[in-house]
């Protein structure tokens, strides 16, 4: 298993909130855990953007199972943990997690794309 020398910047950065334009925030909770079938990379994580009033726009976590798509239906899937909401009522599609610095890279490109959307 190759070292993520990423992952300091990723821990450093729990309990941190960042102010964006038009009252958004990013909020960052990250810590490590025993690494598990689950949890293989050893990192619990919750990256996300909220509005002025405190909800929820978009997230990066892995706080629960999250089913495949409808299209990979085959006897023994696995759900995935890691996975991404891409607006408020979503309730995850999977994400791959590949190291610390491409969780990062891949929220913050999520964020200032919602943001543009929404013209800040």
């Amino acid at each position: 298993m190759q070292i993520d020398h990423t992952l300091n910047t990723l821990l450093d950065l729990n309990g941190t909130i960042i102010d964006q334009e038009g009252g958004y925030w990013v909020k960052f909770e990250a810590w490590q855990v025993n690494p598990s079938d689950d949890v293989p990379h050893g990192i619990r994580y919750s990256l996300t953007l909220h509005n002025k009033y405190g909800k929820r726009i978009i997230g990066f976590d892995n706080s629960h199972a999250v089913k495949p798509p409808k299209k990979y239906k085959y006897a023994g899937q696995r759900f995935t943990y890691d996975h991404q909401h891409r607006h408020a009522l979503d309730k995850g599609v999977p994400y791959e997690f590949k190291d610390a610095a491409q969780l990062l890279a891949d929220f913050f490109a999520e964020v200032d794309s919602v943001l543009k959307e929404l013209k800040l």
